[in-house]
This record gives C-alpha cells, structure tokens and sequence, in this order.
C-alpha cells in the first residue's frame, strides 16, 4: 500500500463529491462514520469536516484492499483511492450532498486505529454534557458541533469585512491590565517581578477603547476575548468573546445605523435571511411598563397593563392594600385561554412564586362575565373597566398580579416568557431585535449602601439630568443602549462621557472621593485633559449571537472548548493545584 500521506494529497472532501465527480480518480481521508458487512462487499461512510461519503469494498475490483477493510472499526482514519460512480438507482441518500454518489476503492491506507469511543458518535443518542465535555475532542467530531463552529468562523470572517469595509481599524488591547472593580469580580493574575502586585484580565477593553478615541483612530473594532468571575448560566462563561466598537464624532442613531448594518450583513452572509431595518426603539422605562424586563422578546405580545387606577378602591382587599402603600396592579391577557386548564393556572400561581409573588389571580373572559375567583369582589363598573384596558374577548384568560413594582414586573416579565414557550407562541427562527435606551445612569445598592453604575461609570447622563446627580440621582437617565434579540441581550453600549469635570462628578456620585478616583483612574482622567472627542460604542456578545443563529439552547454548543457552570474545563482538569515552587515564586501561599 503506498503510503498517502507522501505520495498523494488529498484531492476532495467527502462532503463535497456530487454526481458532476463520477468518473474521477479521487483520494479521501477521514473518519469512520460507519461500517456495514453486504455479504462480502463492504460499505463504509467516510466522514470529514464537510460531511460523508460512501466508499465501497469490493474483492472482485481490488482484494487486498477488501481484506484490509475487515479490520476497520468506527473512528477509524483512513485514505483511500477509488473512482467515484453513481449509485444503484434507489440506493441514493437525497439528505446527503454527496447522497447520489459512491467511491469504488482500489486503495486503502489505515492511518490510525481507534479505541470504542465512550459515546457513539454518528448517532442521535442522549450523552449527558460531562461526558461531552470530558470527551470535547471527540464531541467536536460530531456534525451538528462542527457546523456550529464552522458558522461562528463565518460570521468573526464577515465581521471583520463589514467593519474594514466602513473604515475601521482592527486594535488589539491588552490582556494584562489594571483591575477596577466598579463592576463583576476581576480574575486577578499575580506579578512574579513585582511581588505583592496583580493585573487583571479584562472585563472589556472599555478604558483602552476610549484612549484610542482620544488618539485619534477615530473608528476602532475588535473580536476580543474578556474575563469576569460571576455566576455561570446557559449563555454566559467566565471566558467570553464580544465585538467591540468605539466610534468619535458620533451620537446613538450612529451606533444604532452601523450596527444594524452589521447584524443585517451577518444574517444575509451567513444565514440567508434578510432582516427589517432599522429596529424599533424602546425606553427602559417604557420596556418595563410593557413587558417587565429591560430585554423584551417581541415576537408575540402577551404586553402588562396597570390596573391600579381601576382597581385602587376596590372591595378585593389584596388590591386596594397594595395600591395603598404604593405597590401596583398589572394584568396580562391570554388569547388562547381555552388551552389553559384549571390546574395549569394554579401552576402558572406556583411558577411566579418563585419570583417572590405571593399569589396569582386570574378570570376567563365569558360573554356574560367572569369565570374567577375574584369576580364577586369586583363591580360591573370594574370588571368593565378592566375588560376595556385589557381589550378582552370571549375565550381570553386574563392574569392580575399585585406587589412591589419591581415584584411585579420581574414575575410578569418571566411568566410572559414561560407561557410564550408553553403556548409555542415564539418560533426560534423568527428574529426580532429591539434596541431598548435611556437606562437608569445608577442603581441603588443596599449591600453596598450608595449609587452603582447601571452599566459602567463612563456612562454619559442626558445632558438635562444633569442637575439632579445632586440631589435624585437615581432619576438621572443615560445616553446607553442594549440590543436585544428575541429576549436575549446581544449588544450593550453607550455614549461616554468626554469631559474630565462631568466625569469627576459621575465618581463623586458614586462615592469615589478625588484622591480614589485618581488612584483607579488617574491614567483617564489625565488623558480626558487633552483633547477628547464626543465618542460612544458598543460591545456585541458574539458568543450569544452565534448561539442565537446556529439555534442551539447553550452557548457551550458553539464554544470549541467550554467550561462547564462551576468555571471548570472537564478536558483539561482546569482550574488545578499548583505546585508550592510556583507559588513561591509568586510569593504566595495558599491560606
């Protein structure tokens, strides 16, 4: 047998032979996908990164190679020679692209044996993740992985046109930097030559994206990698990918018309699917009242209506007494409540307690009433009322909630989610974004007992809400933004503030006194000093947004190599003890 690997290159990949191939000479290399034993002659399907083709063994063509293809087992690598023929007509496979095809093999090389692998590879089993993960290597042999990752590798490619295409440069910042804890934990990197001392890895290249602003680059983006030690989830990681952008000379429809054009140039590129632009435009505020989250799914409507002004005398005790102490009564009409039974609205009662609401009304719209336990503490004049705002019709289900402002909105806004997912109400190949703004500047911090910052505290204020850093500041806006996209947050940024005097005051708010400030900051706010243009930008959660367009539920799926919700790398044993040398030389030890 030659041997392939020096004598001949490969000359196609499996997935990409056609009918327009038969008659060809070609040479494949790749997995074992499957083996099967026709009475003598040999079918395997070869498998590649670009998909599967099937080769044949046959002893009356070549019987050397038959008799080495006996010992071929799944996982196997393998070259091999062979003329490509079309299939026996009704033996084609339509799903395959090389389905109309096989390859007759006159020469066969074995590369490389495997052992069984612990999970079967070519096959829709249920692996549970750790497994996966301990095994990444081999999980990214299967298909559906590889097609994610394939696809990610489109849209950074795309990415990176669309932006050198509009005039801007590509900067790497550093990864070594300063930490600043004004937002999640840093992970922290100890200082062998200056012992005692820690860089931290960034949480975003946010300082350093606006010193180039101040440079002059004028437009700047990245495919970066960041850092923050949080809490873990389905679409979050401690290692995290974002586009990043800073734009000078701008305002927010600015960073709002170029990142429509990008997300519109990513979807058309890489899925074929053209999109709506521009995006419609929610406030904060506004989102909140309607949907109860600051990332509103829009793909259906399901929208919260106040009722407390309806309801705020009303003989049903449970209202008037929140209404009373300030709290609110909103309402959220079901169209198809037909399809929900009684014991599935006790359940949607226990869903939103775990929300910290205390309890869940609701009434079936009838034409001469109300089905609910609620309706004889309510007048006609109510109950009429109520039907009037919520414009409900025969067959609806209405749902009332009271507490809190923000007890409402957050067991609302995820009780709106939970019945769009039960009622299938949402398609996940459906795309809408919205772009939601005017966030609240600060947030009150009862930990910490002062102002935080929503976002970060480079964050410009609306220039009118200026006066009241000093008196409410939890009523100053800022000029920030989010992307969301089907109810999940892809995007955040803001215009940031170009002047040292407002920036000294936003540290001041937050109860940096002048000399922390310039401890932490000094390096910007001494740049601040010398000339710094209006500027604001953006950072896209790429991994998110490659989640959302492969149309996979985590975001481990299209992660080559992930760690798992505890921040570990199963493949690897990462994190791992360390020996006491090393930390010496840190000049650490472990308490």
């Amino acid at each position: 047998m030659s041997d392939f690997l020096t004598v001949k290159k490969r000359t196609h990949y499996c997935g990409n032979l056609t009918i327009s191939n038969v008659g060809e000479e070609v040479i494949l290399m790749g997995w074992v996908n499957r083996r099967r034993d026709h009475g003598g002659v040999i079918f395997i399907d070869l498998r590649d990164r670009e998909g599967l083709a099937q080769i044949v063994f046959n002893p009356d063509i070549n019987p050397d190679s038959h008799r080495g293809a006996h010992a071929i087992r799944s996982e196997f690598v393998l070259a091999v020679r062979g003329t490509v023929q079309g299939r026996p007509a009704g033996m084609e496979n339509p799903d395959l692209k090389s389905g109309a095809i096989e390859v007759m093999v006159t020469e066969l090389e074995i590369l490389s044996e495997a052992k069984t692998p612990p999970f079967v590879l070519n096959e829709d089993a249920e692996v549970s993740e750790t497994v996966r993960l301990r095994y990444r290597y081999l999980d990214l042999r299967r298909p559906e992985i590889q097609k994610n990752l394939i696809l990610r590798s489109k849209i950074a490619a795309e990415t990176r046109r669309y932006y050198q295409e509009n005039g801007f440069i590509e900067v790497e910042t550093p990864v070594l930097t300063k930490s600043t804890p004004e937002g999640a934990r840093d992970y922290l990197v100890p200082s062998r030559v200056n012992p005692g001392m820690f860089y931290a890895l960034p949480q975003s290249p946010q300082l350093f994206k606006q010193l180039l602003m101040i440079s002059g680059f004028d437009r700047y983006y990245q495919i970066v990698k960041c850092f923050r030690d949080e809490d873990l989830r389905a679409d979050r990681q401690p290692e995290f990918t974002q586009i990043d952008v800073e734009m000078s000379f701008i305002a927010e429809d600015d960073i709002y018309r170029i990142t429509e054009g990008l997300v519109a140039h990513l979807f058309r590129t890489c899925l074929n699917t053209k999109l709506q632009i521009p995006f419609p435009r929610l406030s904060y505020a506004d989102a909140m009242e309607m949907y109860g989250r600051d990332n509103p799914d829009i793909r259906f409507a399901l929208e919260l209506k106040d009722l407390t002004h309806i309801v705020r005398n009303s003989a049903l005790k449970v209202f008037s007494e929140v209404a009373s102490a300030g709290g609110v009564i909103k309402a959220m009409k079901i169209e198809d409540g037909k399809s929900l039974t009684r014991k599935d609205l006790d359940g949607l009662t226990d869903y939103v307690s775990t929300y910290g609401a205390k309890g869940l009304a609701w009434a079936r719209v009838n034409p001469d009433g109300w089905t609910s336990p609620i309706f004889k503490f309510l007048t006609p004049s109510e109950v009429k009322d109520i039907n009037n705002r919520m414009d409900a019709k025969e067959g609806n289900v209405i749902v009332f909630l009271a507490d809190s402002p923000s007890i409402v909105n957050d067991a609302l806004g995820n009780l709106r989610n939970h019945l769009a997912r039960k009622l299938n109400l949402a398609h996940p190949r459906q795309y809408s974004f919205t772009w939601v703004n005017e966030f609240p500047l600060f947030e009150y911090s009862d930990a910490e007992k002062r102002y935080v910052s929503k976002h970060h505290p480079f964050t410009s204020p609306v220039m009118e809400d200026i006066p009241l850093l000093s008196t409410d500041p939890g009523r100053v806006r800022a000029r920030a933004y989010d992307l969301v996209l089907n109810g999940t947050e892809i995007g955040g940024g803001s215009i940031r503030i170009h002047r040292q005097d407002i920036q000294s005051l936003i540290f001041r708010t937050l109860g940096l006194g002048d000399e922390e400030a310039r401890r932490k900051f000094g390096f910007l706010l001494e740049a601040l000093e010398y000339g710094t243009p209006p500027h604001g930008g953006i950072a896209l959660g790429f991994d998110r947004l490659v989640m959302i367009m492969t149309g996979v539920e985590s975001i481990r799926d299209v992660i080559a190599f992930p760690k798992t919700q505890k921040a570990t790398c199963l493949l690897t044993d990462a994190p791992s003890e360390v020996s006491i040398e090393q930390l010496m030389e840190l000049s650490l030890k472990i308490v």
